[in-house]
């Protein structure tokens, strides 16, 4: 006799949203919803198939209607970080360019290990109805479609072009999305054909499910060899990166900074690992870091990464750390990024193993000299005093700089708040600045630095810690390349605030250009002058104006005065608020202390200018300290 399996009837889109609905991940015991809501903007990709799966089921599966696919995305990611990646959303679009919007979306989610489900229609599997309105038409390939531009940014891709291979497809997607080594997008295309076809699914496939998050533990070897390589350092120093907030390893890692005494660094991601007022901890590392922590660096004969990539702007493109015979110790749960710079793997969960670390080195009673500790303790007191002369504005009734708006934002926050950047001149001004004060305070998306994040990656953390106070911190280029999702806060009622700082033009890339040979061209703000290039009026934009168009609230600043309160009162609002300051720029004031490390930007190697002649003396002069650690 034959065993039955019931089965339910329901079209794909309508089987994947009750899938979806179902999927849970644990990690400590805590167990949560893998998806907890679906993002989309309708088109004829999508309208009929996943469209109508949402409203079917919208009892199950929570939505949110956005402005653009990409900003859908981004809104995504900052939910999933904020959820410790143990909790993301999915986003629906239809086919053409609502697809192909996705990609840089994407691209973010994948660089920084963040995961999201990406739902594109696609074009009809059947091709009974070719070509279809957006479909591109590929003369040596029947079966491209613009979503296979989502393949190299996705950790995982399926088109399911069969009802039945949903199942194993869906499975997948679950398996990449909660693997803490594999995550980052994943993309499941829907031919819109397929996504309103029928098929009889076994209940099974409905059944709650929980998807374990690992913390492996430390091989016994390595963890060895790590204990070996601690000991004999005299001047260690770890780099936390955003692998330990990945891990909530937080605490384990004070622990260890306590108990051997070694000083922490921070790369942008890992930033707030421990907090500010901490003994151990020394501040941002890299082109970006602050003077006591790039000083250590530089003499450091082992380097403890824990939870990094190693990027350019933490090794300074490779003449950061210069001690001879300086090694370095990988702990990193992807073997990959443990296995970089010739160093020591320890291919492990964060926590898992600082925790073992810890506890071997406890037996030995490890710690490093007390003379190494005052000194960089003196480094760290010495560096704070920089940051208060910064952020002090002598006259409140002036136009205040941007480490200046930055000091009366420091001034109001406590643990609750949540700052978000990702491009532009902020991210370096708050890596060298910013005084973290909890955890998941400092939110800056500095792996794929992506103009626009801020706004869209706000509304998601916002959705994700309702109580918390979320600010977007954009400046005018990062504003105008993605200010849409405004309307979305303002329609949903999402209480994020918005401190929008206006220096009239790409200021940070502006300032490279100088400084590599470009002389700022073409990144001001300005009308086009006789000689074609933009030098001539600064443009009459009102980007508050544009801000209120959207339905936003809007506060102006025009002093330092003006600014302290219209943050403490947008800090009091619970609607969505802007607060709008125009800065005086660095090249009219003094601005934050300068790059303590080098930063590699290819300078023209022959020019006629005299600009960039001097540009590439000094550039040789820095590529000469490069080195291959080996």
């Amino acid at each position: 006799m034959t065993a039955q399996t019931s089965t339910t009837r329901l079209t794909v889109a309508q089987a994947l949203v009750r899938f979806l609905a179902a999927q849970y991940t644990e990690r400590d015991g805590v167990r949560q919803r893998l998806i907890g809501a679906t993002w989309g903007i309708f088109g004829h990709g999508n309208v009929a198939g996943l469209g109508q799966a949402l409203v079917e089921y919208g009892d199950e599966m929570p939505f949110h209607q956005g402005r653009n696919e990409q900003s859908m995305v981004h809104a995504a990611v900052g939910y999933a970080r904020q959820s410790n990646r143990l909790s993301t959303h999915a986003v629906t679009t239809s086919i053409g360019p609502g697809a192909t919007n996705l990609v840089t979306g994407a691209a973010l989610a994948t660089v920084n290990h963040i995961p999201v489900l990406l739902l594109p229609g696609d074009t009809f599997a059947t091709r009974v109805a070719d070509p279809v309105l957006q479909q591109l038409e590929v003369p040596y390939a029947g079966d491209v479609s613009v979503n296979d531009t989502l393949r190299p940014v996705s950790r995982y891709f399926d088109r399911v072009t069969r009802p039945e291979a949903l199942v194993p497809a869906a499975l997948q997607a679950m398996r990449v999305l909660t693997d803490p080594v594999e995550t980052g997008a994943v993309t499941l295309a829907l031919p819109q054909d397929v996504q309103a076809e029928a098929y009889d699914w076994p209940d099974e496939f409905f059944a709650e499910r929980t998807w374990t998050v690992r913390r492996p533990a430390a091989d016994p070897a390595e963890l060895a060899e790590a204990v070996r390589a601690v000991r004999a350092a005299r001047r260690p120093l770890i780099v936390a990166g955003g692998g330990v907030h990945h891990s909530r390893a937080e605490e384990a890692l004070a622990e260890f900074a306590d108990a051997t005494g070694i000083p922490v660094a921070s790369t942008q991601a890992g930033k707030g690992s421990l907090r500010h007022d901490h003994p151990q901890d020394v501040g941002g590392v890299g082109h970006t870091g602050t003077a006591t922590a790039d000083e250590l660096a530089r003499t450091a004969d082992l380097v403890i990464g824990v939870g990094t990539r190693y990027t350019d702007f933490t090794t300074a493109s490779h003449t950061l750390f210069a001690a001879d015979g300086v090694r370095f110790l990988n702990l990193n749960i992807a073997s990959y990024d443990g296995h970089k710079l010739a160093g020591l793997p320890l291919v492990a969960d964060a926590r898992s193993a600082l925790m073992e670390l810890t506890a071997a080195l406890r037996t030995h009673g490890h710690r490093v000299a007390d003379a190494y500790v005052s000194e960089y303790a003196e480094d760290k007191e010495r560096w704070e005093q920089r940051v208060d002369a910064c952020y002090e504005a002598e006259e409140p009734d002036t136009r205040p700089t941007q480490p200046q708006v930055l000091g009366a934002l420091d001034a109001l926050a406590d643990e609750s708040d949540v700052i978000i950047n990702a491009a532009g001149s902020l991210p370096g001004d708050l890596h060298k600045l910013w005084r973290a004060r909890s955890r998941d305070q400092y939110h800056l998306e500095y792996g794929y630095s992506c103009m626009g994040y801020e706004i869209p990656a706000a509304i998601g953390v916002k959705l994700a810690s309702p109580e918390r106070n979320v600010w977007a911190l954009v400046g005018d280029g990062t504003y105008l390349m993605m200010p849409t999702e405004i309307v979305t806060a303002v329609q949903e009622g999402i209480a994020i605030k918005i401190l929008l700082v206006q220096n009239h033009g790409y200021a940070s890339i502006g300032g490279l250009s100088e400084s590599v040979g470009g002389e700022r061209f073409g990144t001001a703000y300005r009308y086009t002058a006789d000689d074609g290039t933009f030098t001539g009026a600064p443009l009459p934009v009102d980007l508050a104006a544009n801000v209120a168009s959207l339905g936003m609230r809007v506060l102006r600043a025009r002093t330092v005065r003006e600014l302290r309160e219209a943050l403490a009162e947008a800090r009091r609002a619970d609607t969505p608020t802007c607060v709008y300051v125009e800065t005086e720029t660095a090249d009219t004031v003094s601005g934050p202390p300068p790059a303590q490390a080098w930063w590699d930007v290819p300078v023209a190697e022959t020019a006629t200018r005299p600009s960039a002649v001097k540009a590439r003396e000094l550039y040789e002069r820095h590529v000469s300290t490069r080195r291959r650690h080996l």
